[in-house]
């Protein structure tokens, strides 16, 4: 059972410039999720990118499970999803099952995608997706309630909440993949990961708070 690791990287980036390579706590930002990937109990990590600056500063790592592969200009444009990339690999690569990690969630551990990757290899899953679970209500914008009655305000302790997805990692089989065109196939599991771990790197204000947290951590 080979269990690869997937990490899609664009040389452009509109919200943050060059946002993967963005310096955080002292390391590119990057950097977190293939040390979390090379720690874990994954073959080998896949690192699909367009940037020959990005494949310099991922090889400079010399993460021996890491290895740098080219994204094709049609997946790399900025109408392009990670999905297209995601598909790309499937059909270009052998694996059995893939995590498919992004860069821009640096709070990642080599614990979570192992308990993930252990959680899907159960069989009871066809894809496992990490999130943090919430507690709070939601309404819509024009004033409907939308997960609880307020006649009948649920007790937190009596209340199992609910799961936002948190886009550290989706883990599916390269066949299903392949077949339906997604990174994601129900029956869906979840791992869940520390509150902290909702946080996903698109504005200079995430960056910031990211590196807060893991000048606390590291």
């Amino acid at each position: 059972m080979f269990n690869a690791g997937f990490i899609p990287l664009r040389g452009g980036s509109k919200g943050i410039k060059n946002k993967n390579l963005a310096g955080c706590a002292g390391k590119p930002l990057v950097y977190y999720a293939l040390l979390a990937a090379q720690n874990s109990i994954l073959e080998k990590i896949y690192v699909s990118t367009d940037s020959n600056e990005i494949k310099s500063v991922i090889e400079s790592f010399e993460f021996n499970k890491v290895e740098v592969i080219s994204r094709s200009p049609e997946t790399a444009s900025d109408s392009a999803t990670s999905e297209s990339a995601l598909i790309e690999f499937a059909k270009n690569y052998e694996f059995d099952n893939v995590v498919f990690i992004q860069a821009t969630s640096p709070l990642i551990t080599p614990e979570d995608i192992n308990g993930g990757l252990e959680r899907f290899l159960n069989g009871e899953f066809n894809s496992v997706i990490s999130a943090v679970r919430n507690h709070q209500f939601l309404w819509s914008p024009d004033g409907i309630p939308i997960n609880y009655d307020p006649q009948n305000r649920p007790r937190r302790q009596d209340w199992q909440g609910y799961y936002i997805e948190n886009g550290a990692f989706y883990i599916s089989s390269r066949k299903n993949i392949l077949q339906h065109k997604c990174r994601i196939t129900p029956p869906v599991g979840f791992w869940e990961m520390n509150k902290p771990a909702l946080l996903e790197i698109d504005t200079q204000s995430d960056l910031e708070f990211a590196e807060k947290i893991l000048k606390i951590l590291h």
